[in-house]
């Protein structure tokens, strides 16, 4: 049987996971805030300044958050009766939670490139707007809120591994 956290330890690591997934949500709201300021603005250096403020922020809170929720989320299944492989919800879930993580690392490169062509005065306005992060940013947001639908509605359905697991404490 797997180990199991005791009460004390896993709603501390809960609330850790749960902190991190708020904000990591919280942080990509905000990003699309910020996206659509810096398409919408019409003034200049609110426009340069966002894409600088974005590749910042999203290394120093919006890259964290993310990894963050990874790491607490695979150790809440690890240490409860979930498991990290016996349901098809968590399993989803962490599936979500991977890409979208990856995806966001990958996109740095980006955030970089933006940053850089908005600090550049010898570039015009209309080369510096670019609707990339409002795509990036609604597109998590929807990811975001499906994995937190699949961790509060919980849907029924183990996988064969589970099932395997379950079968000698049925028999």
């Amino acid at each position: 049987m797997a180990r199991v956290m005791t009460p004390r330890i896993r709603k501390a690591a809960l609330v850790a996971h749960v902190v991190c997934s708020v904000g990591w949500l919280g942080m990509v709201l905000a990003f699309i805030a910020m996206a659509v300021m810096g398409i919408v603005s019409a003034d200049e250096m609110a426009v340069r300044g966002t894409y600088r403020v974005m590749e910042q922020v999203a290394w120093w809170a919006l890259v964290p958050l993310a990894v963050a929720s990874l790491v607490t989320g695979v150790l809440q299944s690890l240490g409860t009766k979930w498991g990290l492989f016996r349901h098809y919800w968590v399993v989803f879930k962490l599936g979500l939670t991977v890409v979208a993580t990856g995806v966001l690392v990958l996109y740095m490169r980006t955030f970089e490139y933006l940053a850089r062509v908005a600090a550049d005065p010898g570039v015009g306005l209309e080369a510096v707007r670019n609707f990339s992060p409002v795509l990036h940013s609604v597109a998590a947001a929807l990811v975001l809120l499906v994995a937190t639908v699949l961790a509060v509605y919980k849907p029924r359905g183990l996988t064969r591994y589970g099932q395997r697991k379950k079968a000698p404490l049925a028999a």
